[in-house]
C-alpha cells in the first residue's frame, strides 16, 4: 500500500496511491490526514488496504490521475523527527578526516539527534538566506511509527513500523562546528528536512525489506550527475527496530514519529556518497584537503530508490536551492 498527502491546509489530505504512482483516491472517509490514520493505525490500515485494492482493480469511486506536483510531504508535521546514524562507516570517515578515533561504543550504541517537526514537500525548493552556511543534502531512509511505548523491545519496535520512505536531511555544515562546540547539539544547522512524495508499507518492498533494513541502492544526483548509489542494506549497523528502541528507551513515541537512518553509506568508495560532507572527508583523507564545494544557489538535488524493475516505490525528491 502506498500513501501520500495532497496539499491542504497545514497537514495535507490523505490519499491512497496506485503502485505505478499514476492514480490516486481520497481517503477522507477513513482518515482526513495521515496523522489521523496513524493515530488509530490498527483500525485504519485494513480499511486503507481495502481502498488500495479497489484502486488497483479500477473499482475505487472518485479515483483520479495523480499530479505529484500537487503533493505535500506525506506527513507535513511530525510529533518526532529522530534521526539516527546507523551507517557507522559514515561517522568513521568524518572522524578520520579530522584525525579523531572512533570510540568503540559507536558500534554498539546508536547516535541520534532530535530535529524539528516540519517536512518539506518533495519538489519544494530549499530556501535559505546564505550559501556560506555550507548547504548540504543527506540522502536517508525513514520509517513512520504507530504508538511506541517507553522501553519497547525490538519485536515491539519492529511491529510499530507502519510506513517507509526517503528523507533529504538538509544540513548546514559550516554552522555545525560552533553548535557542537557548545555541547548542546544541533539546532540552527538543521533546517527543515524533505520527505519523499509517497510512503510505502513494508510489504510493498518484498524481500528487499529484511530484518528492519532496506536492501536497495539509494541514488543521489547533483545537478543531473550521479553523486552516489550506496546500497542501503549491507553497511547499516543498527536496524530500524534498534533505532526505534533506542529512541524509546526513556520516553514513549507518539504515533507519527519519524525515525531516520542517517546518511546512507558504504565502505566501498566506488558507490559514491549520500552527502557532500562525506565526499569532502574522503578527499581530505586522500589529499589533505577537500575539493568538492557545498551547494550553491541555483543547484539541484534528486534522491530516489528504484526496484529491480526500475519503478520508484517512493517517487523522487527533486529540489532546487534558492535564496530567500
Amino acid at each position: 500500500m502506498k500513501l501520500a498527502s495532497l496539499k491542504h491546509h497545514r497537514d495535507g489530505q490523505l490519499i491512497v496511491v496506485s503502485r505505478d504512482l499514476k492514480r490516486a483516491v481520497g481517503a477522507a472517509a477513513i482518515a482526513p490526514t495521515l496523522q489521523a490514520a496513524l493515530d488509530d493505525w490498527k483500525a485504519s490500515e485494513p480499511r486503507l488496504r481495502q481502498l488500495a485494492d479497489k484502486l488497483e482493480k479500477g473499482e475505487a469511486p472518485g479515483a483520479f490521475d495523480l499530479d505529484q506536483n500537487l503533493l505535500d510531504a506525506p506527513l507535513p508535521r511530525a510529533y518526532n523527527w529522530c534521526d539516527g546514524s546507523a551507517y557507522v562507516v559514515h561517522v568513521e570517515l568524518v572522524r578520520k578526516a579530522r584525525g579523531a578515533d572512533l570510540p568503540p561504543s559507536f558500534w554498539t550504541d546508536p547516535l541520534m539527534y532530535q530535529g524539528g517537526n516540519e517536512f518539506m514537500a518533495a519538489f519544494e525548493p530549499i530556501r535559505l538566506r546564505d550559501a556560506a552556511w555550507g548547504i548540504d543534502f543527506e540522502s536517508e531512509i525513514c520509517v513512520l511509527t504507530s504508538d511506541v511505548k517507553q522501553g519497547a523491545t525490538l519485536d515491539e519496535a519492529a511491529a510499530a513500523i507502519a510506513l517507509i520512505g526517503l528523507v533529504n536531511d538538509v544540513s548546514l555544515r559550516n554552522l555545525i562546528p560552533d553548535e557542537l562546540a557548545k555541547g548542546f547539539g544541533f539546532f540552527q544547522s538543521k533546517p527543515a528536512s524533505t520527505m519523499s512524495p509517497v510512503l510505502c508499507t513494508p510489504d510493498e518492498l518484498g524481500s528487499h525489506w529484511n530484518e528492519g533494513r532496506l536492501f536497495l541502492p539509494l541514488n543521489t544526483w547533483r545537478n543531473g550527475e550521479l553523486f552516489g548509489c550506496p546500497d542501503a542494506g549491507p553497511d547499516m549497523i543498527f536496524s530500524f527496530p534498534q533505532l526505534i528502541a533506542h529512541a524509546a528507551k526513556t520516553r514513549k513515541l507518539e504515533a507519527g514519529s519519524v525515525i531516520g537512518s542517517g546518511t546512507v553509506a558504504n565502505r566501498d568508495e566506488a558507490k559514491g556518497s549520500s552527502c557532500i560532507a562525506e565526499k569532502r572527508c574522503r578527499e581530505t583523507i586522500a589529499s589533505g584537503k577537500p575539493s568538492t564545494p557545498f551547494l550553491q544557489f541555483g543547484e539541484s538535488v534528486r534522491i530516489s530508490m528504484a526496484l529491480p524493475d526500475g519503478s520508484l516505490p517512493f517517487g523522487a525528491i527533486e529540489q532546487k536551492v534558492e535564496q530567500i
